[in-house]
């Protein structure tokens, strides 16, 4: 044990966010229980590229007594954590009932314009939704609809809270929506970044929610522009609990 400086994370403060998670390379952070937590002090080198990035607080860098920081055993740690990660299946990589492999509802699809049905909808309101999938677990970076679109990065609990969400937001618009706290940020903002390197979109709009979790939406973002080597600024939309629009802003990519 040796006196240095190493994070302290106040779990009262924290509420969960995963943003330190994102910005610590040396994966030292993980939320567990719905909390940030330090894995293990070797894995921690102190110099605190997570502090800037959590909206509670909740994280500082203190002087204490710790084991020293390990750099080997970081990189063995993160080598078998990409291993890992790599062998778990996903729903849609399991094999399908009567053979043929790969998930069916994860087929790319682009949706042409229907007439209305006969009599109209019950809404009166028809679906704006141009695709499918839109998880951003199941979308392809090569999906046709994703080329010179103008994109679409929803946090999935959006279309709950706005009525009109088809009609503002998603009219014209290739959509990939998931939720910054539940899912993979990584997974994330690899393949965002590989949607706006191949397939170079016309814009990209960010919408999220106001609690601090989502604006991981917004990080996510701009870690995927940066990683794709692309110039790209990106409008910003916060929502209301109530499903109003209380903030919009351009962002420089």
């Amino acid at each position: 044990m040796v006196m240095r400086n190493i994070v302290h994370i106040d779990e009262e403060k924290c509420d969960g966010c995963g943003l330190c998670v994102t910005a610590c390379a040396e994966g030292a952070i993980e939320i567990i229980d719905g909390k940030a937590k330090l894995v293990s002090e070797i894995y921690c080198d102190g110099l605190g590229a997570c502090l800037g990035t959590c909206p509670q607080g909740a994280i500082t860098v203190e002087p204490q007594e710790a084991a020293e920081f390990d750099e080997k055993a970081t990189e063995a740690y993160l080598a078998k954590k990409a291993t890992e990660e790599k062998k778990q299946p996903t729903a849609c990589q399991m094999p399908v009932s009567g053979g043929g492999g790969g998930c069916p509802g994860a087929m790319a699809r682009s949706f042409e314009k229907e007439a209305a049905p006969v009599g109209g909808s019950e809404t009166g309101r028809e679906s704006q939704l141009g695709q499918w999938p839109v998880q951003m677990k199941l979308v392809g970076p090569d999906a046709p609809y994703f080329k010179g679109a103008d994109l679409l990065w929803a946090a999935d609990c959006v279309p709950f809270a706005m009525a009109d969400f088809h009609e503002r937001f998603l009219a014209g618009k290739a959509i990939a929506v998931g939720c910054p706290k539940l899912d993979d940020r990584q997974l994330y903002i690899e393949k965002l970044a590989e949607i706006i390197k191949r397939g170079k979109p016309r814009s990209l709009t960010v919408v999220h929610m106001e609690v601090p979790c989502c604006f991981g939406m917004t990080h996510i973002a701009k870690e995927a522009i940066s990683r794709s080597g692309k110039s790209l600024d990106f409008k910003d939309v916060t929502i209301d609990l109530r499903g109003n629009v209380i903030k919009t802003e351009v962002i420089g990519g």
